[in-house]
């Protein structure tokens, strides 16, 4: 089976695309990846060293949520269009709405990760202001989602948010999980009594700044990256700290995949403050290092993690501060709630698990392509 696979190289997608790719090529499939947003710097692409069966096509298209993605959209298409007829796929599988829309017979998949419009509800509580590109946009979405042959989202939340936002509804649409592979993360550490959280202090979305209104008993570290997974172009920052009366935090600037994989092992809980998200990779990799996970209560949360993480009021920082404590004052609940995410996290979200259930939708779809013809 060959598979055209669409990704990007400047959002947390990059990440999910390493855990489908290497999958999908263990598994014996034949990979041609095109990647959009910038040129993938050398440690970006070092994971496909190995892969025998990948074909890798690196773009520096702009992304359709981008304000000058128009402007790339039709150009953008055209080269995924000479592409397919190159390599001829048996399916497509893209992380961009818009790839549906290509005149092709192959089945395309396509998955929302997230989108513009359900961001700006969660975050703003209201839709965005109409103007002549977001009206573009919205009609770039809403095509790509009745276009797809499959759209998948990561929750159940994400399909609703979408079927809201677009009044559309799919031909066909999925739950399927986001997964990591576990060998990446290390849950045998002997944690520090620190909270962990990830996200940039100005970025509403992530609202780590929830973490910053109050002193508390165990120390705070927040890296200020909402990506990761790549390493920063400029060399990285000493750390940082705040310390008041009041406040004593450690901040971070953008770290290496080995730098946070040291902090996820020693820290003792990760604090999921996003009031905006359709799933939660950096709570999926705290939890496979063992971090208890606070969560901010959003549907999104409670689908992924049910009663394995402890909630505290949605979007509010008095509530984070008392959960918090409560879980330094209590260190046999902190690690049981530890133990619990880890084991949801393994029997729920690996990739192997992520990957054999794309494998079991492909064989579906071209299964029933054959058929039609």
């Amino acid at each position: 089976m060959h598979i055209l696979v669409t990704s990007d190289t400047i959002t947390g997608v990059w990440a999910y695309t390493r855990e489908l790719v290497t999958g999908l090529v263990s598994s014996g499939a034949t990979v041609t990846l095109v990647s959009f947003g910038e040129i993938p710097l050398p440690h970006q692409v070092s994971w496909m060293d190995n892969l025998h069966g990948l074909d890798y096509r690196p773009t520096a298209f702009r992304l359709e949520w981008m304000q000058e993605g128009e402007a790339d959209l039709e150009d953008c298409l055209r080269y995924l269009e000479s592409v397919m007829g190159e390599v001829m796929p048996d399916i497509i599988h893209a992380s961009h709405f818009s790839v549906a829309s290509l005149p092709t017979t192959v089945p395309r998949v396509v998955v929302a990760h997230r989108d513009l419009i359900s961001w700006w509800v969660a975050v703003h509580g209201h839709e965005p202001r109409d103007t002549r590109w977001l009206r573009w946009y919205r009609d770039v979405v809403a095509k790509g989602l009745s276009d797809a042959t499959a759209v998948i989202a990561p929750t159940n939340w994400m399909l609703e948010a979408l079927r809201s936002c677009y009044c559309v509804q799919p031909r066909r649409e999925l739950v399927i999980h986001h997964g990591r592979n576990p060998i990446y993360f290390n849950p045998y550490v002997s944690k520090e009594d620190s909270v962990l959280s990830i996200g940039r202090l100005w970025d509403p979305g992530k609202q780590v700044s929830l973490l910053t209104h109050h002193k508390h008993p165990l120390s705070i570290c927040i890296v200020g990256s909402d990506n990761p997974t790549y390493a920063p172009r400029m060399p990285i920052r000493a750390d940082v700290k705040v310390a008041t009366d009041q406040l004593s935090v450690a901040l971070k600037g953008p770290q290496t995949e080995a730098q946070l994989r040291v902090l996820y092992s020693r820290a003792a809980i990760y604090a999921a403050t996003s009031r905006y998200e359709p799933f939660g990779a950096t709570a999926l990799e705290a939890a496979l290092s063992r971090c208890a996970i606070v969560a901010n209560d959003i549907p999104s949360f409670r689908e992924v993690w049910g009663d394995t993480a402890i909630y505290f009021e949605a979007n509010n920082a008095d509530s984070l501060a008392e959960t918090l404590r409560a879980l330094s004052d209590d260190r046999d609940l902190c690690r049981n709630y530890a133990r619990l995410a880890y084991q949801r996290a393994r029997e729920r979200f690996t990739a192997r698990r992520m990957v054999d259930r794309y494998l079991e939708l492909y064989r579906e779809l071209t299964g029933h392509r054959a058929v039609a013809a």
